[in-house]
């Protein structure tokens, strides 16, 4: 495992209209100039270590501090990482990390479930930038234009804003560098008939302290089901220009496209219903039909037909896809040895549309036994803001400090598109006649949101060893809405605007007991709506924020020669006041939902070329308190329920070794089990446990083998060995199907570097 350098990076799909019941069913030669967000002069050195520990991140706090230093669980994976692991998509981030599952659920892709919270309970940045609801905002995304992935478990507010309640994920885009310039470029091809391929290059150019950094990558990765597949394209840039020793400025730019055709789930069938070919180890429980009828008819057996595993139920007109386009820019200026003061201003315009059917539910009433409906939505939004720190390093009473303030501020527009029309059909399980979408007719909704917050950190080493570090924000959020039927008339009790006055923060300790040896605990706290997510709020709703805490506990362990490291951690979070969309009814106070849960992450660089990694997380997500009267007038209770998509066990582990010859080769293999999960609140149908295995090996050819390629690297890598067939996710907001996870598939790639 290679650890890159500090990160050079600056400092710094909605249902709009909640049709029906699915709230939030949409519910990314000359001197070494410093990077773009520079650190303080006294940090560490980033060294490398078997799990990036000592990687600085901006993720879990804004002092420059490591992964390591910072009193949380913080993982960083990096470029290599992603390259030695065969990971192409963020999705497959997340499962690279401690008991973090992914999935690409079409109406929010690129969300993630972790310590027994998920989607908009996660903030994802973009170089430290939120950009609203992951479930509203998130895309696929190739990482090949990725420095690093940082993750930060547990309510992080103080750091990432509005709805960091599980945790915020932040992707870092690779950055310049100082030094010759650097070129590389890869290829790869999959049998699914998908290819990837990209090139990049960076470094120093002729004119003093100018450096740049471009990359640029392609990926058609096609689907298992058929006629399914989401079109990856990307181009960033940066310019970073040393002004004098104390200043530099940079810019950025990039682009992201996405064109898909997405696979929105397989229907679940009872398994004794007439002609039914029943599958086993995908899903169990009882099989109810929850919509259009609703727990209409006596409970089954529930199953996936095995004639569907590869059916798309889409229509044949379907399309989705996004276009993304950041403007970013801001200076670094160490104003003496002490103080340093950064900023970025940045501008972000995304487009996002989504034209299918998306629901596929099996009703035994009739011969075309799935029923169908459609959803079409685009959305258009519009964000600018800045962040601003000023760093001061002091000793106060001996005693070293660092203080961070940070201002932060942004406006954002977010206008939305909807077709009210909500067309359905039925067609048949087998061979179904997809049909066109038919007719549309859309409403507007237009939000704005303006945010202001002003945030202070400190550290206070008491000794060379025992350090307290804390941090408070005060955050100031104004939300409007407003909203027009087709006809142009608006709807009742709109516009409507509200404001949110969170308080967030974290207070903490690091001691180094033992040289290697570090322990640590915090309190942290985070806040979010309590009904789904801002961009989707409506006035007959609790215009509230729920706020959520953390305790936890850990220890980080380093081995004296840094060839291995464990990370250790118990959390205990409680998010207080939650709504939750269920049936007919608007929404019900589930009460609390609270999340208990011990990781472990190990990994070693033994001996010569081997490698161990591996990771495991227990964790315990229950609602308390949450009792409703159903739309039938019956009483229900879901109290000590688990939330959609947690799973109680999650474990990764890996090994691989390289062989020293004169083409060195390196071979190895990797394991994942995930627990069972459910689809939704009721617990009644299982997305049963499954293991998967992965197997890789590829060759390092030197240069004298090819002239001018410093580095060629041939790969061959088999993912899902054992063919195993499970669920990957289920989205709650489309409960009569799941989205199963991919079957056995290769890939062969090529990478060169000059």
């Amino acid at each position: 495992m290679v650890v890159s350098p500090a990160s050079a990076r600056p400092a710094g799909a909605e249902n709009s209209g909640q049709q029906r019941s699915r709230a939030a069913r949409r519910a990314t030669g000359r001197k070494p100039v410093a990077p773009a967000a520079a650190r303080p002069a006294t940090q560490p050195a980033n060294v490398p270590t078997p799990l990036n520990t000592a990687a600085v991140t901006d993720v879990g706090s804004r002092l420059g501090l490591t992964a390591r230093q910072t009193p949380a669980t913080v993982e960083v994976i990096d470029q290599q990482t992603m390259q030695d692991r065969g990971i192409r998509t963020t999705t497959d981030v997340a499962r690279a990390a401690a008991g973090v599952t992914g999935g690409d659920a079409p109406g929010a892709p690129a969300i993630f479930s972790m310590r027994g919270f998920t989607g908009d309970q996660l903030t994802t940045l973009y170089n430290g930038i939120p950009i609203g609801p992951s479930t509203m905002t998130g895309r696929p995304m190739d990482v090949a234009g990725l420095q690093q992935v940082e993750i930060i478990k547990g309510p992080d507010s103080l750091v990432a804003g509005l709805g960091a309640t599980g945790g915020a994920i932040n992707y870092v885009t690779k950055a310049p560098h100082s030094g010759a310039i650097v070129n590389d470029a890869f290829t790869s091809y999959d049998s699914f008939n998908g290819y990837r391929a990209g090139y990049g290059s960076g470094g120093s150019t002729l004119l003093d302290g100018l450096d740049y950094r471009f990359d640029i990558s392609h990926f058609n990765n096609r689907s298992f089901i058929d006629d399914t597949y989401s079109k990856l394209s990307n181009v960033s840039g940066q310019l970073n220009y040393r002004v004098s020793d104390s200043l530099k400025i940079w810019g950025a730019a990039e682009y992201k496209q996405d064109k898909d055709r997405f696979y929105w789930g397989t229907p679940l069938v009872p398994a004794n219903a007439p002609g039914i070919v029943p599958t086993t180890g995908i899903v169990s429980g009882p099989w109810t039909n929850y919509y259009p009828n609703g727990h209409t008819g006596t409970l089954n057996p529930v199953t996936i037909d095995a004639r569907t595993l590869t059916t798309t139920y889409n229509v044949l007109d379907n399309h989705s896809g996004g276009s993304e386009l950041w403007l970013r820019s801001g200076f670094q200026w160490d104003i003496n040895n002490a103080v340093s003061l950064r900023s970025q201003v940045y501008g972000y315009d995304a487009h996002r549309h989504w034209f299918n059917n998306e629901y596929n539910a099996f009703d035994d009433s009739g011969p075309n036994n799935i029923y169908r409906e459609r959803l079409a939505l685009d959305h258009a939004q519009r964000l600018y803001g800045n962040i601003t720190d000023l760093t001061v390093n002091s000793n106060v009473a001996g005693m070293d400090n660092r203080f961070v303030t940070t201002v932060m501020a942004s406006s954002s527009q977010f206008n939305v598109s909807q077709d009210t029309e909500f067309f359905f059909d039925t067609v048949s399980l087998i061979n179904p006649d997809r049909g066109l979408y038919g007719p549309r007719s859309d409403e507007k909704i237009y939000t704005h949101l303006d945010t202001a917050s002003l945030s202070f950190e400190d550290r206070l080493k008491l000794t060379s060893t025992f350090a307290l570090i804390g941090g408070i924000r005060f955050e100031d959020i104004e939300l409007s809405r407003n909203r027009f039927k087709p006809d142009g008339s608006q709807v009742t009790n709109y516009p409507f605007s509200k404001g949110f006055n969170p308080i967030t923060g974290r207070a903490g300790y690091t001691w180094e007991v033992v040289p290697g040896l570090m322990l640590y605990s915090q309190y942290a706290t985070a806040a979010d709506p309590t009904v789904a997510n801002i961009f989707i709020l409506r006035p007959t709703q609790p215009l509230l924020l729920t706020t959520t805490r953390t305790y936890e506990t850990g220890a980080k362990l380093q081995s004296a020669d840094k060839r291995a490291e464990v990370t250790f951690s118990a959390f205990d979070i409680e998010r207080r006041n939650v709504y939750i969309p269920e049936s007919g009814n608007l929404f019900n106070v589930a009460g609390k939902i609270a999340s208990r849960g011990v990781e472990i992450s190990a990994a070693a660089n033994p001996v010569g070329g081997l490698k161990l990694w591996g990771n495991v997380a227990f964790v315990q997500s229950r609602f308390i308190d949450f009792n409703f009267i159903d739309d039938n007038g019956v009483f229900q209770s879901y109290a000590g329920n688990t939330p959609p998509n947690v799973p109680n066990f999650v474990a990764n582990a890996g090994a691989s070794y390289r062989f020293d010859t004169g083409l060195p080769v390196e071979i190895g293999g990797s394991v994942r089990h995930v627990g069972d999960r459910f689809n939704f609140q009721d617990n009644l149908i299982t997305m049963n446990a499954y293991t998967i295995f992965d197997a890789f090996a590829f060759v390092d050819i030197p240069k004298a083998y090819f002239s001018g390629v410093d580095q060629t690297r041939i790969s061959f890598r088999v993912r899902n060995l054992t063919n195993k067939l499970y669920a990957a996710w289920g989205d709650p907001g489309y409960n009569d199907q799941i989205i199963l996870g991919a079957p056995r598939s290769y890939e062969v790639a090529a990478s060169f570097k000059w």
